[in-house]
C-alpha cells in the first residue's frame, strides 16, 4: 500500500481560496481572511503618500521599490511573509522579480495591526523580520489610529517613534518627507449592533 500523497506546506499555500492569505512562518502554515475596509484604505493611502516621494520620485529621492502584499521568501517556499507594504532601495534590488516570489530582504515592511493579526505580527512576525535583516518596521493600529516605527540595530528591534491621530509623521526610512497621519484614517461609520 502506498502512503497518501502529503502536500508540502508551500503546496498548501498555493491551494489556498482566493478569500484568504497564507503564510509559513517558523514551519507553520498561517491563514488569515482578507483585510477589511480600514485596513485596506490605510494600507491604500500610506503606500500611495510613500511611493510618490520614494518610488516615483514626485518631491522626493525616488530610488526604491514600495510594493503591496509581496510575497517574502526568506527560504524559497518554506518561510514565506506576506506584510501589508514592503519597501527596497533600489541599490539592493534593481528590478523587480518576474514572478510572485521576491527573493531579496526588503528595507522596509509595514504591518496593519487587526485585531486577529496584531499577536502574530509582532510575537511571530518582527522577530522573523529580525532574524532575516529587514531594517525598519512600521506598525499601524487603524482601530487605535496609532503608528510604531522600528529599526534593527544589532538584531534587535528599537523603537524610533510613536505616532497618534493628526500627527505629523518623519520617520525612518522616510525622513525626507512629512507624513500627515489624520489623512491615513477613513472616516469612522456607525457603531455595529
Amino acid at each position: 500500500m502506498q502512503p497518501a500523497f502529503q502536500p508540502t506546506l508551500y503546496e498548501s499555500l498555493e491551494a489556498l481560496p482566493d478569500n484568504l492569505t497564507g503564510e509559513i512562518l517558523n514551519g507553520q502554515l498561517y491563514t488569515q481572511s482578507r483585510p477589511s475596509g480600514p485596513h485596506g484604505q490605510v494600507s491604500l493611502k500610506l503606500g500611495a503618500r510613500i511611493d510618490g516621494p520614494y518610488g516615483e520620485g514626485i518631491g522626493g529621492p525616488g530610488d526604491w521599490w514600495i510594493c503591496p502584499e509581496p510575497e517574502l521568501h526568506f527560504v524559497r517556499d518554506t518561510e514565506v511573509a506576506v506584510p501589508d507594504l514592503a519597501g527596497w532601495r533600489r541599490e539592493r534590488m534593481p528590478y523587480l522579480p518576474e514572478g510572485h516570489r521576491f527573493e531579496v530582504v526588503p528595507d522596509w515592511v509595514c504591518e496593519i495591526l487587526s485585531p486577529s493579526t496584531k499577536k502574530k505580527n509582532r510575537e511571530t512576525k518582527m522577530p522573523l523580520y529580525a532574524f532575516y535583516g529587514v531594517r525598519y518596521v512600521w506598525l499601524i493600529d487603524p482601530v487605535k489610529r496609532t503608528l510604531e516605527v522600528y529599526r534593527l540595530e544589532a538584531g534587535a528591534w528599537v523603537e524610533s517613534g510613536r505616532f497618534a491621530a493628526a500627527d505629523q509623521v518623519v520617520a525612518p526610512p522616510f525622513e525626507t518627507i512629512s507624513l500627515d497621519l489624520i489623512a491615513l484614517w477613513p472616516p469612522r461609520g456607525p457603531a455595529l449592533v
